[in-house]
């Protein structure tokens, strides 16, 4: 099956060869559905840039190309949001194209040996992944560790990379991190995060979790206090009881010229909505037992690694700010 068109594409032979791209690689997947699969998104995207950059009635569609054709391809599951990943994916890996061709690669790690080791969810992951060193040295981790998708999720979220980058033992860093993995580590470690350059970690032999809990945490403290005038450290790991339970903010500081205590909480993860439900019953504790009559209310800062569309609806009490 050739790559490349022989004449220029337009709209309805592009809506074809999706068609016939999925039927050829759907009866071959009964034998290896994952490498298949992700051939043919690959291809998928490939063609539709090659439409975008040379199809004979392109600008006929624009922008609402992908949109468009969602609605005209018979494939169950394939939609505009999986069109733009196989677009997205061939962008990011077009060496793959060395499995469909005769082309050569310089890439350090054979497109074969990538199709082999990670199913297409990996490269979901790994292909959100702009820089180009840091998602090659996921790839490789996890080709060596073994790690399901979910576990990939983890270590991007947890910033290994950016803890080994500033850990000064880096092969036992490694070599620790691969031996916990191999052994399907159950305990999941979730805290806090920031730009390590950003707020000028020190160097670390090996640089654990639980290290960069507390350096982030001295470091962010140290950061706000040098934001400008108000800022006033109250605590850290301030203990309030909720229900009869003890939990901890990381940091509390309060504002004298907003005149409002400001709550800090920080995860080394996605957003997720438990985290904003945790923060706001911080909010809501302080409201109700610590903030005086003339004060403001409380205002909660929850810092993430990454960014989601979620953000955009969260109540006006909870600021969300990203440093990645």
């Amino acid at each position: 099956m050739k790559v490349a068109p022989k004449n220029r594409l337009n709209f309805a032979k592009l809506a074809k060869i999706i068609d016939s791209i999925h039927h050829h690689f759907f009866q071959k997947s009964v034998k290896a559905i994952n490498i298949n699969l992700t051939i043919r998104n690959w291809l998928f995207g490939w063609y539709i840039v090659e439409y975008e950059q040379n199809g004979e009635d392109r600008a006929k569609y624009g922008k609402n190309l992908i949109s468009i054709l969602s609605k005209n391809i018979s494939i169950k599951g394939i939609s505009t949001t999986s069109l733009k990943l196989s677009r997205q994916f061939y962008l990011t890996y077009p060496q793959i194209s060395q499995t469909v061709s005769d082309k050569s690669s310089d890439y350090p790690i054979e497109p074969k040996v990538l199709l082999d080791h990670l199913s297409f969810s990996h490269f979901t992951e790994l292909v959100k992944i702009s820089d180009n060193y840091k998602r090659k040295f996921y790839e490789f981790e996890c080709i060596k560790s073994i790690w399901s998708v979910r576990e990939l999720q983890r270590q991007i979220n947890s910033l290994y990379f950016e803890r080994t980058g500033l850990s000064r033992d880096k092969k036992e860093l490694i070599l620790e991190n691969r031996q916990k993995s191999i052994q399907q580590k159950t305990k999941e470690i979730i805290k806090d995060p920031i730009l390590f350059e950003f707020l000028g970690l020190d160097k670390y032999q090996k640089l654990h979790e639980s290290d960069l809990e507390n350096e982030l945490i001295s470091n962010l403290q140290s950061f706000i206090m040098k934001m400008g005038n108000g800022f006033c450290f109250e605590a850290r790991q301030k203990r309030i009881i909720i229900g009869g339970e003890y939990f901890y903010i990381d940091l509390v500081f309060y504002h004298r010229i907003l005149k409002c205590h400001i709550l800090i909480e920080l995860k080394v993860d996605n957003f997720k909505h438990e985290y904003l439900g945790q923060l706001n019953s911080y909010v809501a504790y302080f409201k109700k037992m610590i903030t005086e009559k003339e004060n403001n209310p409380p205002v909660g800062i929850l810092l993430c690694t990454n960014k989601t569309k979620l953000w955009l609806n969260l109540p006006k009490i909870v600021l969300v700010i990203n440093f990645l």
